[in-house]
């Protein structure tokens, strides 16, 4: 599991056996308990809505955990806008693939000295889409969608 610091580049993981409730608390503790994430007014988790942290519940789990967290999830099939859903598809292409691990031991060790490699290099994200080019690409999908309703019409 990992979180990622849009701000400032920087990537949290853990590695657990199990995914769930509380190893995502474990996650969350590792980067709240930190500076200058403890001490913030706001901190925002975007996250999925993946079992350990989907709907309302979750939302409310977390801010009674940290205060100043606060929970917003993306649109279901919408896991690119999701930061450190780039940061995990970078450790499927450069770090598990091939799969040749003689043992979980090797897989945890060669996840945890890539962030501390990644995290040397690591800068934020260069989001190249702008809310002009959004806006151009549903009126296309809008205008293709008009034609072809006139056109069963």
């Amino acid at each position: 599991m990992a979180a990622w610091d849009v701000r400032r580049a920087k990537v949290f993981g853990i590695c657990t056996k199990t995914t769930g409730i509380e190893s995502y608390h474990r996650l969350v503790d590792l980067v709240m308990k930190q500076e200058p994430y403890h001490s913030a007014d706001r901190v925002f988790w975007i996250t999925d809505n993946g079992s350990s942290h989907r709907g309302q519940t979750s939302v409310a789990r977390l801010s009674q955990w940290y205060k100043n967290a606060i929970q917003v999830h993306t649109p279901v099939h919408a896991s690119w806008l999701n930061q450190i859903e780039i940061y995990i598809s970078v450790i499927q292409r450069k770090v598990l693939s091939p799969n040749d691990f003689p043992d979980l031991k090797a897989v945890e060790q060669r996840l945890m000295d890539f962030q501390t490699k990644y995290q040397s290099i690591a800068k934020p994200f260069k989001w190249k889409l702008t809310k002009k080019d959004l806006e151009e690409i549903l009126n296309k999908i809008n205008n293709v969608a008009n034609v072809k309703y006139k056109k069963a019409a």
